[in-house]
């Protein structure tokens, strides 16, 4: 309300009476609308609160390498080294090595920072050390932290640990992964603090966080679905968490509904549409592509992990049953498609070059993409972008056809020129050199524009200034 700068007297109403009330009126019911609306959320979400489905997934079977995520809870006398051997594949799904291992000499103990819009949270240490890790949690306080996002002492922890989705998780699931968890080594490390901008340092924000973009509630199996398909959701939607890199955030950065698994930009690297768009997302490719590309990291013709799904694979895919690849698969079929306006499949994009018969004999002045090509890529990719060793599990792969090269957004490939590949496998060790230290900004530009052009999708740029960002994200 503006100030009374008017000559009316000030024991004057600036309003009229009945206005004034209406308005005071309106406010009190809001008031006890949004006082009502918190006891109501904190009933059900509180720290006494019990979710009411939580149903064993009858409907959720996996082979005989895995346990059933959710089957019934074991007998009192079953092994203990098989629910620790259940447990441990379940935290492989999880991937929970990637965010809680910042040093492999540590693995577990924490410490990776992760850089968000409001600062940057460092992962805590989850071995069984009783001082700086989880070793003095109960089995509750684990529960209430992957169902609820409450550590031990009653804190609310950032959304940069996925309970929104670890909440879908069965208790059976969780306890396995707890006993797993209990059989590490103790590391007496104590992670650095998190950097966050004030208000985001208050945890208690995370109440409202919460309120608008998290649902405490188990996993129920759909009895229309098949067992693969149940599965499916079960593992996508929960422990893998798949939908953490593949959709897009709101200004809240909490997950966007309406455009679940279209695609999103993390940190830099851009997770690709996996809905059935046949343009946009991954509707052409076949079960047994996709299902491959999980386990190897490699689909021919399709795709070649690098950077933040090359580490997935390497520490989490290739280490799931067949049995909940296909079931991945399966759900991800019927998730709804969501169109990202591309003209055509990223895969689809790409000619051999001859441009090293044009380069021979020719002066070359200032930066030229060709030329920088052949000296720093043709070795390995073949000038033509070809690619050597065909589709064989240690090949080096083709630019042509290639689902990074034809995206419509290049920073995946300057990002892979920058950094390199490193994924290992079962099925191969694929090392690409980083080039980072070797070429400037400009040069990794006119490498990147060049192989766009030529190899994938031509509308496909990328600047110098854009290179500079993506080298220190």
């Amino acid at each position: 309300m503006k100030k009374n700068t008017s000559r009316v007297p000030p024991d004057i109403a600036l309003v009229p009476t009945t206005r004034r009330r209406r308005i005071g009126v309106a406010a009190l019911a809001a008031a006890f609308s949004l006082a009502a609306l918190y006891v109501a959320w904190h009933e059900a979400n509180g720290p006494d609160a019990r979710p009411t489905d939580e149903l064993p997934i009858t409907q959720a079977r996996a082979d005989a390498a895995s346990q059933p995520a959710g089957a019934a809870a074991m007998p009192a006398g079953a092994n203990r080294s098989a629910l620790v051997k259940r447990g441990e594949y379940l935290a492989r799904v999880g991937d929970c090595a990637a965010c809680h291992t910042a040093d492999k000499s540590r693995p577990f103990a924490g410490g990776l920072p992760i850089d968000t819009p409001f600062g940057t949270i460092v992962t805590p240490n989850i071995t069984p050390d009783p001082d700086t890790g989880i070793g003095q949690w109960s089995d509750a306080d684990f529960l209430r932290a992957m169902h609820e996002g409450i550590g031990k002492g009653g804190e609310r922890l950032y959304p940069a640990f996925p309970y929104a989705e670890y909440t879908r998780v069965t208790e059976q699931d969780v306890l396995a992964i707890r006993a797993y968890l209990n059989t590490l080594t103790p590391i007496h490390y104590t992670p650095p603090a998190n950097s966050l901008k004030f208000p985001f340092n208050q945890r208690w924000l995370m109440a409202l966080w919460n309120l608008f973009n998290f649902t405490e509630a188990r996993f129920v199996p759909d009895p229309k679905q098949s067992a693969e398909w149940n599965r499916g959701a079960y593992l996508v939607t929960g422990l893998a968490h798949c939908e953490e890199c593949h959709t897009p955030r709101n200004f809240m950065q909490g997950l966007k509904s309406s455009a679940r698994f279209s695609g999103a930009v993390q940190a830099g690297w851009h997770a690709f549409n996996i809905t059935p768009d046949k343009i946009s997302g991954v509707g052409d490719w076949s079960n047994d592509e996709l299902a491959t590309y999980l386990a190897t990291g490699a689909a021919a013709g399709r795709a070649n992990a690098a950077g933040p799904m090359g580490e997935v694979v390497a520490d989490s895919t290739q280490y799931m049953t067949p049995f909940d690849l296909r079931s991945i698969v399966t759900y991800l079929r019927t998730v709804p498609p969501v169109s990202g306006g591309e003209s055509r499949p990223r895969h689809q994009w790409g000619n051999p070059a001859d441009d090293v018969t044009a380069l021979r004999g020719t002066a070359i002045h200032g930066v030229n993409g060709a030329q920088l090509f052949v000296a720093n890529c043709a070795t390995c990719h073949s000038w033509t972008g070809q690619g050597v060793g065909a589709s064989a599990p240690g090949a080096y792969p083709s630019l042509i056809h290639n689902s990074t090269v034809g995206a419509s957004d290049a920073s995946n490939l300057a990002l892979v020129i920058l950094h390199g590949v490193s994924r290992t496998t079962a099925h191969a060790d694929v090392l690409m050199p980083a080039f980072g230290s070797q070429l400037t900004d400009e040069q990794v530009a006119a490498i990147t524009n060049y192989v766009t052009r030529q190899f994938g999708n031509p509308q496909s740029t990328v600047t110098a200034e854009q290179v500079g960002k993506l080298r220190t994200p």
